[in-house]
């Protein structure tokens, strides 16, 4: 287990994943709103962009003043200056991992920093 570690989420309000894995390039954290609850607070980012993946029930994001339907299935990337604010829906609670990461810090992915074992 010296090139992984694995972990279980309960599902708590929110668990974030720095600690836990270890990690040492990102930001996960897992959040799940009940209906009717929002974040409560508004913010921003210097340097990290986030990226959101909605896996279940239904809510709204609030991003520079622009509300943003979202739904089980949605993903979205909010720029690091954008101001942003989750809420659930009114009947129905949220589920939402987001990752943080460095924007423009990409300097390979899928096959370009693959290598293939033979």
């Amino acid at each position: 287990m010296n090139n992984f570690t694995k972990v279980s989420v309960a599902q708590d309000a929110r668990t974030e994943l720095h600690d836990k894995l270890s990690l040492t390039g990102a930001e996960i954290s897992v959040n799940n709103l009940p209906a009717g609850a929002g974040v409560p607070f508004v913010h921003s980012h210097k340097k990290n962009e986030e990226i959101y993946i909605i896996l279940s029930g239904k809510g709204k994001a609030v991003i520079d003043d622009e509300t943003v339907e979202l739904n089980a299935g949605d993903f979205m990337r909010i720029a690091p200056s954008a101001k942003r604010q989750f809420f659930a829906g009114d009947d129905s609670a949220i589920s939402f991992v987001c990752i943080q990461v460095k924007e423009n810090s990409l300097e390979g992915y899928t096959a370009d920093d693959a290598v293939i074992a033979e």
